[in-house]
Parts: structure tokens; sequence; C-alpha cells
């Protein structure tokens, strides 16, 4: 097996940089307007990595893949995303990536973008496959943003509430969230701080005998649409609940919703729950007892919304 191996590039690094740079892109296909990638030299690159930073890969020791790192407005932006030809299909551009989402969550970005070309129909497979979705195009060249999952502690349950006032406050009309966890983990309280924070009526219980409800707001803004999905098989019978008469006028929640309710909406925000210690039994410590939620924005509606920032604050 191969030692792949993904580091923060230092100015030191440049000429490898670049040597990967020119390498990756020297055998790309002929594009109109050309790369400017090859004129990418040794100062320029060190310019970047003092400035903003990058990554190198090296596959056994030996450089295989590099990109540069830059700043638009909440993102994180990823330059000259660049695999040696010869290394190709053996995960590093996936490795870079991975790494780079992890920088961007430390340094505090809620968002990921880079640009691709639209002639190159294979690279932007690659991105769409890790949540990379069309932001903006001009001419050949597009946009394409990804914002970042979160994760947040619940020790107590009215931290759930909480969270789900704080998702509330991110919502608008139109917007599905997708709650995922085993039995216990607080979807239903989650969901009560949902309806707190959309001021809507009536109390938020778990709807599994009746499916769903329909909670209109008590202030001119959207409903909340709470949807148990438990005893649901599939997406014809949620489709038998008829919610497209709603989804668009509400904030929709659908608990076990997971591989039904995506059809619901492209843009979606997947809210998963878990005990620390896991499994259904109870916890020995209080330690083990504490809850956490991962936010996954799912769509680019969410670029820019700054979903990291409002929930891990």
């Amino acid at each position: 097996m191969s030692d792949l191996n993904v580091v923060e590039a230092a100015p030191d690094d440049a000429s490898l940089v670049r040597d990967v740079i020119h390498q990756a892109f020297a055998a790309r296909p002929h594009l109109d307007p050309p790369s400017t990638a090859l004129d990418e030299s040794v100062d320029s690159v060190a310019a970047v990595i003092a400035e903003h930073g990058g990554l190198l890969c090296r596959v056994d020791g030996v450089p295989a893949g590099a990109l540069l790192f830059d700043v638009e407005g909440s993102a994180l932006a990823m330059r000259r995303v660049s695999v040696v030809p010869h290394f190709q299909s053996r995960g590093v551009a996936s490795a870079l990536v991975g790494v780079a989402e992890e920088i961007a969550a430390q340094r505090g970005y809620d968002d990921m973008t880079l640009r691709a070309r639209s002639e190159l129909p294979a690279t932007l497979v690659f991105w769409s496959r890790r949540g990379y979705h069309r932001l903006t195009q001009h001419g050949s060249h597009l946009v394409l943003g990804k914002a970042l999952p979160v994760e947040v502690e619940l020790p107590e349950a009215d931290d759930a509430r909480q969270l789900g006032a704080d998702l509330a406050a991110l919502c608008r009309s139109g917007d599905v969230l997708i709650l995922t966890g085993e039995l216990g983990a607080g979807k239903t309280t989650l969901t009560q701080g949902v309806g707190a924070g959309l001021h809507v009526r009536g109390q938020v219980t778990s709807p599994t005998f009746v499916i769903s409800r329909l909670h209109p707001s008590t202030t001119g803004g959207p409903a909340l649409v709470h949807v148990d999905a438990y005893r649901l098989g599939d997406e014809a019978e949620l489709d038998d609940l008829d919610l497209d008469a709603f989804v668009d006028d509400a904030v929709t929640v659908v608990e076990w919703g997971e591989g039904i309710a995506e059809a619901l909406s492209e843009d979606r925000l997947r809210v998963h729950l878990a005990r620390r210690h896991g499994g259904d039994e109870p916890a020995e410590t209080p330690e083990q007892d504490v809850r956490t939620a991962v936010v996954t924005p799912v769509g680019a509606r969410w670029f820019g919304a700054r979903v990291r920032s409002t929930l891990a604050d």
C-alpha cells in the first residue's frame, strides 16, 4: 500500500508545488482561452503560499499533488488543484480536498469555493460528488461552492432546543431539514426549538401517529411542517402526504427522513444527532450522555448563509 501524505506547504516548497502544477495542467486538453497555470513561477507560488497557504501531497515521498489557497469573502478558495498524471485515480485529489476543508474549518471559514472549466466534465463530476455546486458561470468558467458542515455539542436538552432555534434563524420558506439519529437522540426536542424560533402555533410533539403536522406562524413568517418518516417505507409513501402543497411556504422538518425526504429539495440541511457513547443503553457517566449534532448543508442555497458561524458561536 502506498504512503499518501498531505501537508501544508511552506514557501520553501514553492518549486515542488510549481512543478506539480505544471505537470498537471500541461497534461490537460487544450482549452480556449487557455489556462494561466503554466505561467506560475516559483516566485508567484511562494508569494501565494506565504499569504494564504497551500497543500502538497506526496505518495511514497514523491510530490504527487498540490493546491493553493485564496480568500473570497466568507470562503476559503482552492486554486490550481493539481495531480501529477502518473498519480491520478489514486485518491490524491480527494485527500487534498479533504485536508483543505479541515483547514478551512480550523481557520473559521463557513464555505469553500473554486473555479472550474465547463469543458472538463470529469472534473465537474469529481466536484459534484464532493458536494460542490454551481454558484455562477462566466463563459466557460464556473464558480463552484460548498457550505462546510459543523459539529455542535448538546450537553443538555435545552441545548438541542437552542440549536433548533438557531437553525430556524437560518431558514426561510422552502427550506428542508432532515433529522437522523438513534431513538432518544433529541430529534423532536430539536424540532421544538425550530418551532419556537419560527414562532409557530401549537405544541410541537412527536407526530408518529399522524405522521405529519402543520404549525402555522403567529407572526406572518413561514409555517413549520413536522414529519415523522419512521413508518414510511419509501419516497412514494412520502409523496402520498402531499407535502408539495406546503413545502414552498414552510420550513419542513423530517425526522427519520434520510433516504426518503431528499426529493423534497435539492437544498437542505442534514442534521445527525447522536449520543457520544452510542447505542440505546443508558450512559454510565454524564460525559458519555453528551449529545452531538452534525449539521451538513447540502446545495448552493447554503453557500454564504454562514451556517458554521451561526451554529458554532
